[in-house]
């Protein structure tokens, strides 16, 4: 059995640099992914109201860049505009749907590996209650994603995986997933929502 049969559809607790250095090259299909960038300067109410973790001001190195991109074939990384990352015409915006004397972000920029034309997804910060996580995206958002970037049954990485968002949106998909966290608490969380999405599921 190889790394990816053995842990295909689970979350993994633990640092995603050292389970990365496990992937094979080019054996994902797409990284999707939100790394922490800094929102402990953040004035976010939302985020706020969040114990402070000790990732809370890190950023991650140009090694977990490497890596990612060594191990994918395709990227998708929310929060793009803060790392340095190859030049790409076809990045993603998510248009929060908030007025314009809004006095938080109207929008955030992820970079995309993918060469076609860039795309907006106007989408309500407001869709999704409940948020479990500081900086959580919306299903809806990466469901979107997914339909348009990825095949049913590919397989998609998220190395920093919070509360389990992109577990969700692949499970609703049919697309495989690996996602990995090091904050065990986020990793009962993404739990708790990815056993309570397979249980709904399965009531249809």
């Amino acid at each position: 059995m190889t790394f990816i049969d053995d842990n295909l559809n689970t979350i993994i607790e633990g640092d995603c640099l050292e389970v990365m250095k496990q992937i094979p090259d080019k054996s994902i299909d797409l990284v999707l992914t939100d790394p922490p960038y800094g929102t402990g300067i953040s004035k976010n109410p939302v985020r706020q109201m969040h114990a402070k973790k000790e990732w809370d001001n890190e950023i991650p190195t140009e090694e977990y860049f490497r890596e990612i991109f060594r191990i994918s074939k395709n990227q998708i990384i929310w929060g793009g505009n803060y790392f340095s990352l190859p030049p790409s015409q076809g990045f993603l915006i998510w248009d929060k749907k908030q007025p314009e004397n809004f006095s938080l972000a109207m929008c955030e920029y992820a970079y995309s590996s993918f060469q076609n034309p860039a795309k907006i997804h106007r989408l309500s910060v407001l869709e999704e209650r409940g948020k479990q996580h500081p900086t959580q995206k919306p299903v809806k958002l990466f469901k979107w994603i997914l339909a348009k970037y990825t095949e049913e049954g590919q397989t998609v990485l998220d190395p920093f995986a919070g509360s389990g968002t992109t577990a969700i949106a692949c499970h609703d998909l049919k697309r495989n997933f690996i996602c990995i966290e090091k904050e065990l608490e986020y990793v009962a969380i993404s739990q708790k929502r990815l056993d309570e999405a397979r249980m709904q599921l399965s009531l249809f």
